[in-house]
């Protein structure tokens, strides 16, 4: 079988490409089947982030261009945006991920932490897209630079 040992960023046209959804998209070693139909093993060397819009690269050069599913998500809006800092502070101290955007924090779909987020003084709206938030403060993606 076919194997994608790499991930890289590049322009070139991709040989098919793979919608994964965020849980999906931090992976080392898994069977995989490109959109176009194209299997491969995906045998990276150690767990990576598969970010939106990078690719993996097969054994014999072709790239699978890596694509963001669209998923349930919330954006919380807060009514002064001088709150944004305080109600993402509140996010992060429940560990949650989340998108942290100029004006606004995109999470998933959850009823509870709308609720939340509603107390704090922010509109909720629900809405389905990609989800690409915030990577680990040690490194990249969701992992710590150090040995724990």
């Amino acid at each position: 079988m076919t194997r994608a040992t790499k991930l890289t960023h590049s322009h070139d046209a991709p040989a098919d490409t793979i919608t994964l959804a965020y849980d999906d998209r931090f992976r080392r070693r898994m069977a995989m089947t490109g959109d176009g139909g194209t299997a491969f093993l995906l045998d990276l060397p150690d767990a990576q982030e598969l970010r939106a819009g990078d690719s993996l690269v097969l054994d014999d050069g072709r790239l699978i261009r890596i694509v963001a599913a669209d998923e349930p998500l919330m954006e919380a809006v807060p009514e002064d945006l001088s709150n944004l800092a305080r109600v993402a502070w509140h996010v992060g101290n429940r560990h949650l991920t989340c998108q942290i955007l100029s004006d606004r924090l995109v999470l998933r779909a959850d009823k509870v932490i709308a609720h939340m987020l509603e107390h704090l003084g922010c509109a909720v709206t629900y809405r389905d897209g990609p989800f690409t938030p915030e990577g680990g403060a040690y490194g990249q993606g969701r992992t710590h630079s150090h040995e724990h």
